[in-house]
């Protein structure tokens, strides 16, 4: 094979790395290796020492230019777990104790901490262990099984369920409760489980995924259970829930939280009705069905609806029908002004969680425990909710409005 053409700094590099094994007598692996220790103490003493310059404003012997009363405060030696061996690292300190190193933090005992957290972060986009352990092998030149992910990864189930218990603040102006489904093991068997989700939007109009739950299939039971986790952990009151139409939901939030009103999606009702309509059909009734969701009021709604019954019910009678018996649950915008309205007649703001949660685990078609699930579920949780740091943009006429509905109930 034909050796490789380096360019100029690659073989100005090469001659001092010759000089320096020259030097350094190197004549063996294990001297390599020594030397790599040594390498890496002076790289992070080197980092250590600028940090500090910086923190301080003025460099080791420069007495003239330092404009604080802080100052150094000699050195402590910390014993730094490499893959080549334990290293002794010189950490200087100052007087304050304010010192807070990047380069190597304060309770930081190994390298293989940056590690774990690339590998945890990778885990969090989804990435599959074999993706992982050739990345890591790429980037570091370390090779990782399928049993250190886990091991790595398990360290974060302690921290998801302790999340899972947090307190919660007492009054929420809307929550949104949906379900997404995976396929998990469970003794000897590949069995289909939901994950049930509860995001909430505060009195401040910030957003908050407030638990996710495993647990067998979708049910108004299993729901009841989770309505009362989030009273357990603190909440005293719901203005509204938004849910899809699962049978027995509003029994279970009325149990729970009795004063609550719910919506129901009416996006989930749209595509329910044009389940089995005919693409011939599919214009023409959808937008006599958005007469009904998009009137003016609710009188308005109740109109529109008899006039879609009187057009389309001959051909398909089940329509009209699920509209109506739904309608105290599908109705409850109705009261609202415009602003309320999109944030409660549709639960796009947990749909576009779950998307981008499937858009992680698609890599996973089962799951070998609940566990394994929760963890992965609970570190996309966290990459994705990164982002939501403020609040919506018109949350302030929202919460005036909020305040006129809910006086009674409303906070001092």
């Amino acid at each position: 094979m034909a050796r490789k053409n380096r360019t100029p700094e690659e073989n100005a590099r090469r001659e001092k790395i010759r000089e320096l094994l020259q030097i350094a007598n190197i004549g063996s692996m294990e001297d390599i290796q020594s030397l790599f220790k040594e390498t890496i103490a002076e790289f992070m003493e080197n980092g250590l020492e600028a940090e500090l310059d910086d923190e301080l404003g003025y460099s080791k012997y420069d007495y003239k230019n330092k404009e604080t009363d802080n100052s150094r405060n000699g050195h402590s030696s910390k014993t730094l777990r490499t893959s080549f061996g334990d290293v002794e690292v010189s950490v200087p300190r100052d007087r304050k104790g304010e010192f807070e190193p990047k380069v190597l933090k304060k309770n930081q005992t190994s390298i293989s901490q940056d590690i774990e957290e690339k590998i945890l972060s990778m885990y969090a986009k989804g990435m599959t262990t074999g993706d992982i352990e050739a990345h890591i092998q790429d980037i570091y030149g370390v090779e990782v099984s399928d049993t250190t992910v886990s091991r790595i990864t398990d360290k974060i189930l302690p921290i998801a369920k302790e999340w899972q218990q947090r307190p919660l603040e007492s009054v929420y102006a809307v929550v949104f409760l949906d379900a997404i489904h995976y396929h998990v093991r469970s003794e000897g068997q590949i069995v289909k489980k939901a994950v049930y989700i509860a995001i909430g939007i505060n009195l401040d109009g910030k957003k908050d995924v407030l638990g996710m739950w495993v647990g067998e299939n979708e049910s108004a039971k299993f729901w009841a259970t989770v309505l009362n986790s989030l009273k357990n952990r603190g909440v005293e009151d719901i203005f509204i829930a938004c849910t899809d139409n699962l049978t027995g939901f509003s029994a279970a939030i009325e149990a729970v939280f009795p004063k609550t009103e719910v919506q129901n999606c009416i996006i989930h009702q749209l595509r329910n009705s044009s389940k089995y309509v005919s693409y011939k059909d599919i214009k023409a009734l959808m937008a006599d069905l958005k007469a009904v969701y998009a009137a003016v009021d609710e009188t308005a709604a109740l109109d529109a609806l008899d006039a879609f019954s009187a057009r389309w019910d001959k051909k398909y009678p089940k329509i009209s029908q699920s509209w109506r018996d739904n309608w105290p649950n599908l109705s409850t915008y109705f009261k609202y002004p415009q602003e309320v309205r999109r944030l409660i007649y549709t639960t796009n703001t947990i749909e576009g969680f779950n998307r981008q949660l499937r858009k992680v685990t698609k890599a996973k078609s089962v799951f070998p425990t609940d566990d394994s699930l929760l963890k992965m579920l609970y570190l996309a949780m966290m990459d994705i909710t990164k982002k939501w740091t403020g609040r919506r943009q018109d949350w302030s006429v929202i919460h005036a409005q909020l305040t006129v509905f809910f006086a009674d109930r409303m906070p001092e």
